[in-house]
C-alpha cells in the first residue's frame, strides 16, 4: 500500500500522522511506491483548514501544500512564482478584461448628462452614501466582498447543475477548485457569487448562488455565465448572467492590486440600489423588477462623480477610487442595498479609510445620458 507522511502543526505543536493512500484524498504530484513527507499547517480552530497541493513542485517526490483559510491564503512564499499568479485574489498585473472600447473601459467623464438625471436621483435620495462594500476581515463570519481565484488554463473541469435559469446560462463545464472561495460563506443566504479566472486562456466563469456538490466534485448554481475577457462578449438580450443585468461581475469589482499597487483603476465600477425599473439599458442585457416608474433607475444605468467634487482631503487609496468615479464611473449591475460599491476583499485593505467612500452622497453624482432605454414595450 502505498503511504504518505503529513506533518500537522497545531500553532507550535508538531504532530506526524501516517495516512495511507493521502492521494485519494487530494493528489499529491511525486508520490510514487516511497514515502512522501507533506507538511500542512492547522489553523487557529480546527476544521476551518484545508489543504491546497502546491503543483509548481520543484523537487521530484515532494510536494508541499499551502494553507487555505476559510478559503483564502493565510500565507504564500513570495518566491514562489506560480503562487503570485494563480490562487485566490493574486494581481492580475496590469491586466484589463476586455478590448479598450468596451463599455466597462470606456471613460465617460466627458459624456452627456442625462436629462431626467436630477430627477432620477432625487426620487432614490439625495442624501443617501456610498458604502464599500467590501474591506479587509470578516462581517458575521464571512469575508467582505466578492472574492475571486485565478486558475491555470489545465485546471480540472467539472459540471454544474442549474437550478433557477438554466435556458439563460452557459452550460460548461467550469475549471472551479475544490478551494473556490464563494461570497457570503459559509451561509447559504445571500447572492454566494463563485468567480473563476482563467489566467492562461483569459476567460471568466461566474456562478450565481453557486453550492459545491460532494466537496467540489461538481456543483449546483441558479444561473452562471463564461465571458472571453479578450473580445466584447455581451449576452443575448433579455439574458442574465451570475448579475442580474446580464453583465460579468469580475471587470466591475474595485481591487487592491488596482488601488495599493498601481494607483488607477481603469473599469467602470459596480454598484447596486434597492429598487430598480423594469428595464434595462446597455450595456445590461436583461431587468430584475416588476416595477414601470419612470423614475426609477433602470439596470446599466452609469453614474459618475461630479468633475468638482474635492477629493485631496481624503486618504490617497480612496482619491484612487474617487479619480475612477470621475473618469470611469458605476454601472448598476443588480438589486441590493443603495448605493453599495462592489470589490473584492483583501487584507490589506483599510476600512477606517474605506469609510471615507461614505461621505460621497447621491447629489454629488450625476447620471449619463441613457440611450436606447428597453422596456417591455419596445423589447
Amino acid at each position: 500500500m502505498h503511504s504518505c507522511q503529513l506533518t500537522v502543526s497545531f500553532r507550535h505543536t508538531l504532530v506526524r500522522v501516517c495516512l495511507p493512500c493521502l492521494f485519494l484524498i487530494f493528489p499529491l504530484s511525486g508520490c510514487q511506491n516511497s514515502s512522501e513527507q507533506v507538511e500542512v499547517v492547522w489553523l487557529e480552530e480546527p476544521g476551518t483548514s484545508s489543504l491546497k497541493p502546491n503543483r509548481n513542485t520543484q523537487e521530484q517526490g515532494k510536494s508541499s501544500v499551502t494553507p487555505v483559510e476559510n478559503g483564502f491564503p493565510s500565507e504564500q512564499d513570495p518566491t514562489d512564482q506560480r503562487s503570485l499568479k494563480y490562487g485566490i485574489g493574486v494581481s492580475l498585473d496590469g491586466f484589463r478584461p476586455f478590448p479598450d472600447d468596451d463599455p466597462w473601459n470606456t471613460p465617460i467623464d466627458e459624456a452627456p448628462v442625462d436629462p431626467k438625471s436630477d430627477q432620477i436621483l432625487a426620487y432614490i435620495g439625495l442624501d443617501g452614501t456610498l458604502h464599500p462594500d467590501f474591506g479587509s476581515g470578516t462581517w458575521e463570519g464571512s469575508k467582505i466582498g466578492i472574492p475571486y481565484i485565478v486558475v491555470e488554463g489545465d485546471q480540472p473541469r467539472v459540471t454544474v447543475e442549474y437550478e433557477a435559469y438554466p435556458e439563460e446560462s452557459d452550460p460548461g463545464p467550469y475549471p472551479i477548485p475544490f478551494e473556490t472561495p464563494v461570497e457570503g460563506d459559509p451561509y447559504e443566504r445571500g447572492d454566494r457569487h463563485a468567480i473563476i479566472v482563467d489566467r492562461d486562456n483569459w476567460v471568466l466563469y461566474e456562478l450565481y448562488r453557486a453550492f459545491p456538490i460532494a466537496g467540489g466534485a461538481s456543483w449546483r448554481a441558479d444561473s452562471g455565465a463564461i465571458f472571453d475577457l479578450k473580445n466584447n462578449t455581451q449576452r443575448p438580450r433579455g439574458w442574465t448572467s451570475a448579475d442580474a443585468a446580464g453583465l460579468p461581475i469580475f471587470p466591475g469589482l474595485v481591487r487592491y492590486d488596482e488601488v495599493g499597487i498601481q494607483k488607477e483603476i481603469r473599469h467602470a465600477i459596480r454598484f447596486t440600489l434597492a429598487k430598480t425599473r423594469r428595464a434595462f439599458v446597455a450595456p445590461a442585457t436583461h431587468w430584475a423588477s416588476s416595477n414601470e416608474h419612470h423614475l426609477l433607475p433602470p439596470l446599466g444605468m452609469r453614474v459618475r462623480l461630479k468633475k468638482d467634487f474635492e477629493i485631496s482631503e481624503h486618504p490617497a487609496d480612496v482619491q484612487v477610487i474617487l479619480r475612477c468615479l470621475k473618469k470611469y464611473g458605476m454601472i448598476l449591475a443588480d438589486n441590493g442595498s443603495d448605493w453599495f460599491v462592489s470589490g473584492a476583499p483583501d487584507e490589506r485593505w483599510d476600512n477606517d479609510e474605506l469609510r471615507h467612500l461614505r461621505k460621497i452622497k447621491a447629489k454629488h453624482l450625476e447620471i449619463i445620458r441613457m440611450d436606447g432605454l428597453t422596456t417591455p414595450y419596445n423589447f
